[in-house]
């Protein structure tokens, strides 16, 4: 429930990485709410307001650990829209969000599995032997 309320904190952040668990838990947890709010909005009669609301509410966040999960497979935010090409395109994008991280930092920042994603490694060698 974590990575999908940080998907919401961070719903105009297009910047960075984002782990595939943080993509793929948003996804679960926005399919299980829609599913929620679709059924109160059938019963409370609303003609599927309450369902349009939330499904606007939740395109830029939807969008943000899109492209944040595509940088961390260092492939440019650009390439969702080749989920626009018909069957073609949903499977390479599959593809590129079920692909593990590129190891170490990227052109879009830190490695986000890392330890101390703010870190270099000989920053990090330094602060272990330190003796302060």
């Amino acid at each position: 429930m974590s990575w999908y309320l940080q998907c919401w904190k961070k719903y105009l952040v297009f910047g960075g990485r984002a782990r595939r668990s943080e993509y793929w838990y948003f996804w679960l947890f926005n399919i299980i709410a829609s599913f929620i709010i679709g059924f109160a909005d059938g019963m409370a009669g609303a003609n599927n307001l309450l369902i349009l609301l939330y499904s606007l509410a939740s395109i830029l966040p939807g969008l943000g650990v899109m492209v944040r999960r595509l940088h961390d497979t260092d492939h440019s935010g650009w390439w969702f829209w080749v989920g626009l090409i018909p069957i073609v395109g949903s499977i390479i994008l599959l593809v590129l969000m079920v692909n593990d991280s590129t190891p170490g930092n990227n052109r879009f920042g830190p490695n986000p599995k890392a330890p101390n994603p703010g870190a270099d490694e000989d920053e990090e060698n330094e602060s272990n032997y330190s003796l302060t």
